[in-house]
């Protein structure tokens, strides 16, 4: 049972991708068999920028969007479901679903609960500023934070305020969980590990360096980029820095999230390239150069990496080897994150445009 639920909360479940990351411990891996030649199958144009990444629950694409909508669309033919009007544009927050409920954070501060099945507004929470994070469901409750500096937990069915965990910082990264542990990567230089039943600190590691990416969890150990240029590994256990890695020459900060495969730590940097680490001693093991910076935060599914760049373009590469198998040409920079499910690769484009890959 145990295992049951590591692999529950490490992996999308059934080819769903019902959050950021695709699962609560933020792997962003997928169970999905995704063909190995993909064509575009529906685009859907929202009309405005999209910096939030999709999510996929029930055959349903979830999406925020700059035009200041939470929008749900068909995942077999690409028509639109619903629209649900947010306060402000949607940034970077990507939609969590579960229970029947879409949760999603707007730029204004509001975190709003949606019906899924209808688009209908259930409830809002309002924070005390901007919301670029993603919320991640767990049992009952709701973790995302703000740009207020806080990591705020709202219940999942009333949108009350369950507790709040104030930072010296904003807190722009997703929160990952794992046995009723959330973890926080701070604007702060701070790494946080937060009771998630009563909002009390755990522990605490420093880094010393402001981490926009959001971390993720194998085991003891946890993988988080920095804008110090740096890729960590955190040991859990020890309570401190296990190792690090930066560049010997391209000095750049990693503002893409972690994929966790098979004892390998896979992220964009915005040097331009997609790299690979040996999870446990941090060392490099493959790179792959695409034509501009790499923010999107890779998806993994079959030994495959799915991970966008801002040269406009989806690159496929081998999990083992960093080798080129496939490239899509978007049209516009993709620094949102892809999501797998159902056979399908999902992706959204900086010109707002709403991509459906598959056979």
């Amino acid at each position: 049972m145990r295992l049951l639920a590591t692999l529950l909360l490490s992996t999308a479940l059934y080819g769903q991708w019902p959050q950021f990351r695709g699962n609560p411990a933020l792997t962003g891996v997928s169970t999905a068999s995704v063909p190995a030649q993909l064509k575009v199958l529906w685009t859907w144009e929202a009309g405005d920028v999209i910096e939030s990444s999709p999510a996929i629950d029930n055959g349903t694409v979830y999406i925020g969007a700059g035009t200041a909508e939470l929008i749900a669309v068909d995942l077999a033919t690409g028509k639109l479901k619903w629209k649900y009007k947010t306060k402000e544009g949607v940034g970077e927050s990507t939609p969590a679903v579960a229970g029947g409920i879409v949760v999603i954070g707007d730029l204004s501060g509001v975190v709003h609960g949606v019906n899924a099945a209808d688009g209908k507004g259930l409830w809002t929470y309002s924070t005390g500023g901007e919301v670029k994070a993603s919320p991640v469901i767990v049992e009952d409750r709701v973790l995302i934070g703000s740009y207020d500096g806080s990591l705020h937990a709202i219940h999942l069915k009333s949108g009350k305020n369950l507790w709040t965990f104030a930072t010296s910082g904003p807190v722009h990264a997703t929160a990952a969980v794992e046995g009723g542990v959330t973890y926080v990567s701070g604007c702060d230089g701070i790494f946080r590990a937060i009771n998630i039943k009563d909002g009390k600190e755990v522990y605490e590691i420093k880094t010393g360096s402001y981490m926009g990416a959001s971390p993720a969890i194998l085991g003891d150990l946890f993988f988080v980029g920095t804008y110090a240029n740096e890729v960590l590994g955190l040991d859990r256990k020890a309570k401190k820095i296990a190792w690090r890695y930066e560049h010997p020459t391209r000095k750049f900060p990693f503002y893409s999230s972690a994929a966790i495969w098979e004892g390998k730590v896979i992220l964009g940097g915005r040097d331009k390239i997609v790299h690979a680490f040996d999870a446990k001693s941090g060392k490099p093991l493959w790179e792959f150069t695409t034509r501009a910076r790499v923010e999107s935060s890779p998806a993994v599914a079959g030994g495959k990496v799915y991970i966008g760049s801002n040269d406009g373009r989806l690159y496929v590469l081998d999990a083992n080897k960093g080798t080129k198998l496939f490239e899509f040409e978007a049209g516009a920079p993709v620094s949102a994150s892809p999501a797998l499910a159902d056979g399908k690769v999902v992706v959204a484009t900086q010109d707002g445009k709403l991509i459906c890959l598959g056979a």
